[in-house]
C-alpha cells in the first residue's frame, strides 16, 4: 500500500500509527513494570514487620535488600544475549515467570542468610527485564518520541509504589493465617501476579512491527521504514554487533552515570518506609498511606518532565536537573525530619519527584547510540553497572544508620551521590549529540 505523500497526510499517518502502538503495547508493558517494582521494593515494607521475626539489623537489611542488584547485574548481559537469540516476547515471559516464583519464595525467609540468598536469586531471575523492555521499545518507537514513551513506561515505578504502599501496609495489618505471618503473605500475594502475567505475555506482545497484524498496511510500512532509516544512520558508525555494545567507551560512561542515579533511586526507595516511620509514631498502615504522597507527586512530575525533555531535546539538562532537585529534597529531609515531620515529608516529596524524573532522559541517551544486537548489549551493560548502585546505596545507608542511629547522615550521602552524578551528566552528556537532540530533527 502506498504511503501518503503530502505533509498533512504523513503527519496523520504517523499519529495514527503511534497511537495504535501506544494503545496496544504500553498498557501491557506498564503493568509488567508495575509488578516488577512491586516485587522488588515491597521488602522495604516487609522490613517493618519481618526484622523482629528473623533478627535483621539495619545493616543486614541493607545488604540483603541491595544484594538483589548484584544478582541482577551479574546476569544482566547474559540475559540480554538470550533475548537476542530467542526474541524479546518469549524472553520477557520467561523472566516474569522466574521472578514471580522467586518473589513468592521470599516468604520462606527464616533469617539474615536466607533473606540475602533469596534476594540475590530474585535479582538473578529478574535480570534483563528492564533493558529488554527498553530494547523492545526501540523496535516500535522512533527516536523523537522515545523519552516520552520511556517516561510513560517508567511512570509505573512511582505508580507501583503509590498503589503498592497502602496495599502492603494493609497486608501487614493481617493476623496470621495458615501459620504464616503478615510479611510472608505480603510476598505471596504480591508475587503471584508476575507468574500469571508471564504466562500471558506471549499472547499480549508482538515481537516486531513486521508481525503486527493489528496495524494497517500503511501504518506498518511507515513504521518499518522510519525505524530502518534511523537504524541505518546509526549502523553507518559500525556499531551493530553485540560486542560493540560492550566495548564502546560511551556505554561505559553512561553506565557510570546510571550507577550514580540508581544509588539515589534505590537508596531512597528501599529505605523510604523506614524514613517515614522515623518522622513520627506511625503504624505500618499509616506509613503505607503516607507513602502515597511522594510517589503520587513523582508520577505526575515524571510525566511532565519526560514530555518537556522530548519537546526541548535537552535530555542531558533534564536528567541533571532532576537529580539536582532530588538532592535538594534529600538534604532538606535530612535536616528537618527531627525538627518538623510535615516539612520533612514535603522534602521527601521533592526528592521522589526528582529521582524518578531523571530516569527517562538519562536512559534514552545510550539507547540512541546503537542498533540491533549492539543496542541489546549496550543497554544491558548500562543497566548492569547501574544496578550495582542498587546494592551499594541501600547497604551503605544501612551501615550509616547503624553507626549514627538516625537517617540524617544517610540522606546526605544519597544527596551527594546525586549531585556528583548530575554534574558529570551535564559535563559529559550535555556535550554529546544524544544529549542535545535538535528540535527540528524531532
Amino acid at each position: 500500500m502506498m504511503i501518503p505523500t503530502t505533509p498533512r497526510a504523513e503527519l496523520d499517518l504517523e499519529r495514527s500509527t503511534l497511537r495504535a502502538i501506544r494503545r496496544r503495547l504500553l498498557p501491557v508493558i506498564a503493568v509488567m513494570y508495575f509488578i516488577a517494582f512491586l516485587d522488588r521494593n515491597n521488602v522495604g515494607f516487609a522490613k517493618l514487620s519481618m526484622s523482629a521475626d528473623i533478627g535483621l539489623t539495619e545493616a543486614a537489611f541493607g545488604f540483603g535488600a541491595g544484594v538483589f542488584f548484584l544478582g541482577y547485574a551479574l546476569f544482566e548481559v547474559p540475559s540480554n544475549g538470550g533475548m537476542v537469540r530467542f526474541g524479546a516476547r518469549k524472553w520477557i515471559a520467561r523472566i516474569m515467570i522466574s521472578w514471580g516464583v522467586l518473589a513468592t519464595a521470599m516468604a520462606l525467609t527464616t533469617g539474615p542468610v536466607s533473606f540475602s540468598i533469596l534476594r540475590f536469586l530474585l535479582g538473578a531471575a529478574e535480570a534483563g527485564f528492564f533493558p529488554a523492555i527498553i530494547f523492545y521499545l526501540t523496535l516500535w518507537f522512533p527516536q523523537k518520541v522515545r523519552v516520552t514513551v520511556l517516561g510513560t513506561f517508567i511512570l509505573a515505578q512511582p505508580v507501583s509504589n503509590a498503589i503498592g504502599a497502602p496495599l502492603s501496609g494493609a497486608i501487614l495489618m493481617m493476623p496470621p493465617v495458615l501459620g504464616l505471618a503478615d510479611w510472608q503473605w505480603l510476598f505471596i500475594i504480591e508475587g503471584i501476579p508476575a507468574i500469571i502475567l508471564g504466562l500471558l505475555a506471549p499472547k499480549l506482545l508482538t515481537d516486531r512491527p513486521q508481525d503486527a497484524a493489528w496495524l494497517s498496511d500503511s501504518q506498518r510500512t511507515w513504521l518499518i521504514g522510519t525505524i530502518e532509516k534511523e537504524n541505518a544512520l546509526v549502523a553507518r558508525s559500525g556499531h551493530g554487533r553485540f560486542i560493540d555494545g560492550l566495548t564502546d567507551r560511551r556505554v561505559w560512561a553512561y553506565a557510570g552515570l546510571n550507577f550514580g542515579m540508581v544509588c539515589g533511586i534505590y537508596g531512597f526507595g528501599l529505605w523510604l518506609p523506614t524514613v517515614i516511620q522515623s518522622l513520627g509514631d506511625f503504624s505500618v498502615g499509616q506509613v503505607g498511606l503516607i507513602s502515597v504522597l511522594p510517589y503520587g507527586a513523582a508520577a505526575a512530575f515524571l510525566f511532565f518532565w519526560a514530555r518537556r525533555s522530548d519537546r526541548t531535546g535537552r535530555r542531558a539538562l533534564h536528567a541533571a536537573g532532576a537529580m539536582t532537585i532530588a538532592a535538594v529534597g534529600l538534604l532538606g529531609a535530612g535536616l528537618t525530619t527531627g525538627v518538623s515531620p510535615l516539612v520533612g515529608l514535603m522534602f521527601l516529596v521533592v526528592a521522589a519527584m526528582g529521582v524518578y524524573a531523571a530516569t527517562a532522559p538519562l536512559l534514552s541517551m545510550p539507547s540512541s547510540v546503537f542498533v540491533g544486537a549492539a543496542a541489546a548489549a549496550g543497554i544491558g551493560l548500562v543497566n548492569a553497572v547501574g544496578n550495582v548502585g542498587g546494592f551499594v546505596a541501600p547497604f551503605a545507608v544501612g551501615l550509616i544508620n547503624d553507626a549514627t542511629g538516625s537517617t540524617h547522615a544517610s540522606l546526605a550521602f544519597l544527596a551527594a551521590c546525586l549531585i556528583l552524578t548530575a554534574v558529570a551528566t551535564a559535563l559529559y552528556a550535555g556535550r554529546r549529540p544524544e544529549g542535545r537532540v535538535a528540535v527540528q530533527d524531532r
